[in-house]
């Protein structure tokens, strides 16, 4: 009986100390691995594939392979997370739990393309602005058949290049309505008996006519297109529109004699004044011997700049109105 009294106690202790033994065992570190595909079944090569746990005491990364495999060793067991992530996909998380010297294998990983938002920005340059504008300005016409060519209604136009000036100066002088209205000036020289020393019948009025149209294509090309090329200004009338009659028509007198130039300031209007001079000093080449001299050339000049102040005033108060097609533009202000 002693000896079965001292076994009980022995026998009593045996699991209490098994339990303790179980629970003070340590934990062994256990693996985890997975495959990433994209959409199509084709494994991911360069994936970044990270695995963080909960705590953050610890993180691991690794670079899937040429088969989209990924691995990961020694990992302490408990739950984690996965997070992938590669260039031109979205990233993607997954998460589980590790238990003790398991070897985990993560469902396979299908990454979807990436959804990219693309803005685009569309920028129109100065030029481009400036030739649809051109474009608006070679159909405004008088009555609808005149040429007014060189009159913007635009609040802010764009600058011409030297291309665009030459290319408005070519259409305007070649207009058929302004080779018709030389025309007319020929015929009314041609009744007037003027520079006589064309004479009369249709050589006189021939030469009329080829003297009048060097004047326009002269004027036109140096005082519209060469001049304002050189010195960086804009040969056409900006409309105003608004204001008080007085300001309207010092606007429309002042800009024969101030241009505004590409880069918007306003300074003298070399352009039309060098022109009407020009104009006039190479009319001595055409002229009868008897009219050339100091006089015409200034009085073509005079001539020509009158011609540009009444041309802008009526710009201003008229032909506007005249002008189909231009009821829905702002005006200058």
């Amino acid at each position: 009986m002693f000896v079965l009294l001292s076994v009980l106690p022995a026998l009593a202790q045996s699991p209490q100390s098994s339990e303790s033994e179980q629970l003070a065992s340590p934990l062994v570190p256990g693996k985890i691995n997975g495959t990433i595909i994209d959409q199509t079944g084709t494994p991911v090569f360069g994936a970044e594939a990270k695995l963080t746990h909960p705590d953050q005491t610890s993180a691991q990364e690794f670079q899937t392979d040429e088969d989209g495999n990924f691995y990961f060793t020694n990992v302490p067991p408990g739950d984690f997370q996965i997070t992938i992530a590669v260039q031109g996909f979205a990233a993607k998380s997954v998460s589980g739990t590790l238990h003790s010297g398991e070897s985990y294998t993560v469902p396979q990983i299908t990454l979807a393309l990436a959804t990219e938002v693309t803005e685009v920005h569309v920028s129109v340059s100065p030029v481009e602005v400036a030739e649809l504008e051109i474009k608006e300005q070679e159909k405004q016409r008088v009555f609808g058949l005149i040429p007014n060519f060189y009159v913007s209604y635009e609040p802010n136009p764009a600058p011409l290049n030297a291309r665009q000036k030459m290319h408005l100066a070519w259409r305007s002088s070649l207009d058929p309505l302004t080779l018709a209205g030389v025309g007319f000036v020929a015929g009314i020289e041609q009744a007037q008996n003027a520079f006589s020393g064309y004479g009369q019948g249709a050589q006189g009025y021939g030469k009329r006519y080829g003297a009048a149209l060097a004047d326009v294509s002269v004027s036109t090309f140096l005082g519209s297109a060469v001049l304002p090329a050189a010195f960086k200004q804009d040969p056409r009338y900006f409309y105003q529109g608004t204001g008080s009659a007085r300001s309207r028509l010092w606007h429309a007198v002042k800009s024969s004699f101030m241009s505004r130039s590409d880069n918007k300031h306003w300074g003298p209007n070399y352009s039309n004044i060098g022109g009407a001079l020009a104009t006039g000093a190479i009319s001595n080449l055409y002229y009868p011997a008897n009219d050339r001299g100091v006089g015409l050339t200034f009085g073509t000049a005079a001539i020509r700049i009158g011609e540009s102040a009444g041309a802008n005033i009526f710009q201003e108060f008229i032909l506007r109105k005249l002008t189909p097609g231009l009821s829905h533009r702002p005006q200058q202000n």
